[in-house]
């Protein structure tokens, strides 16, 4: 019926027909398309039409006509439609199904790589619950389920490179349509699939017979024996026996960090033995005492942290840095720990070190210690620090020279303790000792500084009274 209107109208009928049409279209019954569309409107647009070509027929359900501009129409049917999307950011057509995106990552994060899924297709999950984990430069962050529902299906895999946006996952709110198996496994299931019964059969009458004639072996010929080495050429290892893995991004990132800061620095180490007997003589005395009060155990490396405060307010080079042709010199004391971590080495910051008594610097040691661990630490938790504190003799290192984090310009390496024996008041008695190491910028730190820092860790850790009387 609408194509007979539009020829008539085209052709250069009179409005009457038009007119006409509509009126026999309104009284066709129930069967009439028109009349059956309860609650919506059909537009009727003349294209090519000399003198109605800027208006529209709206037919309402009661079968009225009202001529309108098009354009009201269209931008009335726009807006609705605007409106509707943003009301629905990230629900699908049907408002059951949510998308899970990558959130922001932090200002200088642009993107990370998705290392792991936490839930498989069809796990229930509830909201803000972590789904994925993406790997970054710095940190690793959690993606986190948008609804509570459940997961339809991954529209990612694990190793792309994903940006803040990104959509991973599918949820369905209320569990309808979903797969329990991954991607990857209906991709191979389909490829797997066997052929039905009746292909097998076509093909098999498609396919031509051939007689097949008794075939006659041939003798193979006796392979060459391969050539012998000469006594002086190196065994090399079969290449079955190596494996071949992609390196993390932070490890790349640190291999990239610390490689610059081998290029950029003129990095110079010295080196100075230090008694222990006093500081562990404190700790083991007040021990119990400070776990009472603090609900912290005393540990060595608060120590070590106030005596590097000490230092750094006595050689205030030691804690600048050069930018350009400029020093800045830092008045407050960030003191950054190198934490090992199984995915790599991380170097959280304690903020404001001067301002923190004892009880507070085990405090903050021990809640970014576990957040290193448990991946969980947050770009602003890394971010800046003045000074760096790297205890190697966790794991038993005796001596060793570390390297630089830039943008600073000194770091101090901590071992292990080793009982040695010592002269003290002429006698040879056993002490506990400990190497320590500064590594430091020569550019902006002579020898004579950096010597007089590391003599104030010495004298401090090994008599921490000194802090008490600021001597």
């Amino acid at each position: 019926m609408l194509g007979v209107v539009r020829r008539r109208v085209g052709s250069g009928g009179s409005a009457s027909f038009l007119g006409q049409s509509l009126h026999a279209s309104r009284s066709v019954g129930s069967t009439s398309r028109v009349s059956s569309l309860a609650d919506k409107k059909i537009l009727l647009q003349t294209r090519g039409i000399g003198h109605v070509r800027d208006f529209c027929h709206l037919i309402l359900p009661g079968g009225s006509v009202s001529l309108r501009p098009t354009r009201e129409v269209v931008g009335g049917i726009q807006r609705g439609a605007t409106m509707q999307m943003q009301g629905r950011l990230f629900s699908s057509d049907n408002g059951d199904l949510v998308d899970a995106v990558v959130p922001f990552m932090g200002e200088s994060i642009t993107d990370g790589t998705l290392a792991n899924f936490l839930k498989n297709p069809g796990d229930r999950v509830e909201v803000d619950e972590p789904i994925a984990q993406i790997e970054t430069d710095k940190v690793t962050i959690d993606v986190a389920s948008p609804e509570a529902g459940v997961i339809q299906k991954f529209v990612a895999k694990e190793g792309d490179t994903v940006e803040p946006g990104t959509k991973i996952a599918v949820i369905s709110k209320s569990a309808e349509g979903v797969a329990h198996v991954a991607p990857s496994e209906e991709a191979s299931e389909k490829a797997a699939s066997p052929p039905s019964p009746t292909a097998e059969k076509i093909e098999e009458k498609q396919k031509p017979k051939v007689e097949t004639a008794p075939i006659t072996e041939k003798r193979k010929a006796p392979s060459p024996q391969p050539p012998k080495r000469s006594a002086t050429e190196p065994q090399l290892p079969p290449k079955e026996r190596e494996r071949r893995v992609p390196m993390t991004r932070l490890r790349k990132r640190v291999a990239t960090r610390l490689k610059d800061s081998q290029n950029t620095f003129a990095m110079l180490t010295t080196f100075n033995e230090v008694d222990m007997t006093n500081l562990m003589k404190l700790r083991s005395d007040y021990k119990d005492a400070f776990v009472e009060k603090h609900g912290v155990k005393l540990g060595l490396m608060s120590g070590f942290v106030k005596a590097a405060v000490s230092g750094l307010q006595n050689q205030p080079i030691v804690n600048a840095v050069i930018d350009g042709d400029d020093i800045i010199y830092r008045d407050y004391i960030d003191i950054s720990v190198a934490v090992g971590t199984p995915k790599g080495l991380v170097v959280p910051v304690i903020r404001n070190a001067e301002k923190m008594n004892f009880a507070e610097i085990e405090k903050e040691i021990n809640t970014l210690a576990k957040k290193a661990i448990d991946g969980s630490l947050s770009i602003d938790e890394m971010a800046g620090g003045s000074f760096t504190i790297s205890n190697g003799g966790v794991y038993g290192s005796l001596l060793s020279t570390p390297i630089i984090n830039p943008p600073q310009s000194a770091i101090l390496g901590m071992h292990s303790i080793v009982t040695r024996p010592m002269v003290v008041g002429g006698d040879i008695v056993p002490r506990p000792m400990m190497y320590i190491a500064l590594t430091y910028d020569h550019r902006l730190i002579d020898g004579r500084e950096a010597v007089f820092f590391l003599r104030r860790i010495k004298d401090v850790v090994e008599d921490p009274r000194r802090l008490l009387l600021d001597i």
